[in-house]
């Protein structure tokens, strides 16, 4: 079961409830979209669509705040559902025509998971802006500390 984030939010009685993702992707590419995880990954269809739906949450924030140089990252789960959406290039130009005012939102992806806290801050400005949040797809930047791969310290 997904755990949300308890972080504060945009979404209240005035605003409604959190933003929901399958309220944005068409069923059938959502579908189409978990079954490519399923395949690229060892995951069953929840977990799939956690991790889809966290990279969606992410790309729409990082597009709601295209320029603004945040620094956002997503973690290393997240950033699968990311580059399962970015793959799927024509659904991905349509994302941004209709999410980034036609600009197509690049994402450069880091070597190693960044220990500066930018995750986790990515993880609240994405709560802050109402989506709904799986903490627990998030964790592995938090937990992370100075044991990143590639460092033999532990």
């Amino acid at each position: 079961m997904a755990t949300t984030a308890a972080f504060p939010s945009t979404a209240d009685s005035t605003t409604g409830p959190a933003r929901l993702v399958r309220d944005v992707v068409p069923t059938c590419l959502w579908d189409k979209q978990v079954g490519l995880l399923m395949r690229d990954y060892p995951y069953d269809s929840i977990m799939a669509a956690r991790v889809l739906g966290q990279g969606y949450a992410y790309l729409l924030t990082a597009m709601e705040h295209r320029g603004e140089k945040l620094g956002l990252a997503p973690s290393k789960l997240v950033d699968i559902g990311v580059h399962t959406i970015i793959l799927d290039t024509v659904a991905y130009a349509e994302l941004c025509d209709r999410f980034n005012a036609g600009h197509f939102l690049h994402h450069v992806p880091k070597v190693a998971v960044k220990n500066d806290g930018s995750v986790m801050k990515t993880a609240h400005r994405v709560a802050a802006d109402g989506w709904e949040v799986d903490l627990t797809l998030w964790a592995d930047a938090a937990e992370c500390g100075p044991c990143h791969p590639g460092n033999s310290s532990h």
